[in-house]
């Protein structure tokens, strides 16, 4: 679990300032991880006893830069190609919530591990990007390696999948919700989703920090 907190940690970091387009995306990688962990440094206090406050951080410097519906779009798979607008609109938000609000606590563990990009290439023309980075960790272990999936729009880079120690995101949770739905339909998982979502919410950050990314076993692995 350590693991997946750590890199979700790497993931927040280093989508805050994807808007700029003159910018390369390792460039925007590097210089927006230096920003996020200086806030949670200054402001851990704050945002350990107001989780409503850490929302609010990551709701300005990492939302605008995840292309959420397109990961919605990939973890649903056939499901979203027979969903109607409002269900695509109604799991999208639900699957964002989840992403951010669960995770967004995750900072608050934060103990100043090293984030180290690898060599960058890329073509100036290239519609998708993929940069390569580590999580040096201070207890010793060996490195976590986190991949970002990038895709140019006419408004800038976007992330549609983050991958930690090999599985991504998009991926589990394709395989997460194609159980479920073998059980629910979609409407029902959308129901259950925010359900579970508020709960989160009412429980406060110390909930929301202990769940971790589905396991292996519920990925179906």
């Amino acid at each position: 679990m350590k693991r997946l907190i750590i890199g979700f940690i790497a993931a927040l970091c280093m989508t805050t300032a994807i808007a700029n387009t003159d910018e390369t995306p390792d460039q925007m990688a590097r210089a927006t991880a230096s920003t996020i962990t200086s806030l949670i440094k200054t402001n851990r206090e704050t945002y350990a006893r107001d989780y409503k406050k850490l929302y609010a951080m990551v709701d300005e410097h990492v939302l605008p830069h995840f292309d959420f519906r397109k990961m919605s779009q990939q973890v649903l798979g056939p499901a979203w190609r027979n969903a109607s607008d409002q269900q695509r609109e109604r799991f999208t938000k639900e699957f964002r919530d989840l992403l951010v609000r669960t995770y967004a606590t995750a900072l608050l563990k934060y103990n100043n591990e090293e984030i180290v990009f690898l060599p960058y290439r890329h073509g100036q023309d290239d519609r998708v990007a993929l940069v390569k980075s580590q999580i040096r960790r201070t207890d010793g272990g060996p490195p976590i390696g986190i991949n970002y999936n990038f895709y140019r729009t006419d408004s800038g880079w976007k992330v549609y999948d983050v991958a930690i120690e090999g599985p991504s995101i998009v991926t589990t949770y394709q395989r997460v919700y194609a159980q479920r739905l073998q059980k629910e339909n979609l409407d029902q998982l959308i129901d259950n989703m925010g359900k579970e979502n508020q709960r989160a919410v009412m429980a406060g950050p110390t909930a929301a920090a202990a769940a971790p990314l589905p396991t292996k076993t519920e990925a179906g692995k």
